[in-house]
């Protein structure tokens, strides 16, 4: 009982597109975005992790970042429906993930981040789990953070075991 498995997260390249498309769609037709409505930025990307077992108790983040940078992880409740609606900022997750490297830190020194924010966030994705095969989170990349030269995963203990 109690084994741990390591869930990466993995970009959901087609969601991603979508979402740039109905940008680029409102700025070509030059129209405003719906109330509430959360547009994706240029420097983020929607992953997505897949529960293959549902009743989790969060371990640890495991983040690598090469070279300085940023990575921001927020989580969306929104269960998304094949016609891909909007994304809403009442859909956005509290508290986000943040994780950094700055100039100057040695490769192997460890990740920084906001280990209380970061401890309840990997609890709420354990609890959402329980109702979820799949989970939807809106990576961005700031301070010069590029998504090949970061990886990142959560750790989980199998309480069904």
């Amino acid at each position: 009982m109690g084994e741990e498995m390591e869930l990466p997260f993995i970009e959901d390249v087609q969601l991603t597109e979508v979402m740039r498309l109905r940008v680029q769609s409102l700025q070509q037709k030059g129209q405003k975005r719906q109330d509430g409505e959360r547009l994706l930025l240029p420097h983020e990307a929607v992953y997505r992790l897949n529960f293959t077992q549902q009743d989790l108790a969060f371990c640890n983040w495991k983040v690598t970042i090469k070279g300085p940078g940023r990575l921001s992880v927020t989580g969306i409740s929104q269960l998304w429906t094949p016609d891909l609606t909007n994304l809403m900022t009442r859909q956005l997750l509290e508290p986000t993930g943040q994780f950094w490297r700055t100039a100057g830190d040695p490769e192997d020194a460890p990740i920084k981040c906001l280990e209380a924010d970061i401890q309840e966030f990997g609890e709420r994705i354990a609890e959402l789990a329980k109702v979820r095969k799949v989970m939807y989170f809106l990576f961005a990349f700031k301070e010069g953070a590029e998504k090949d030269n970061i990886t990142c995963s959560v750790v989980f203990k199998n309480n069904s075991g």
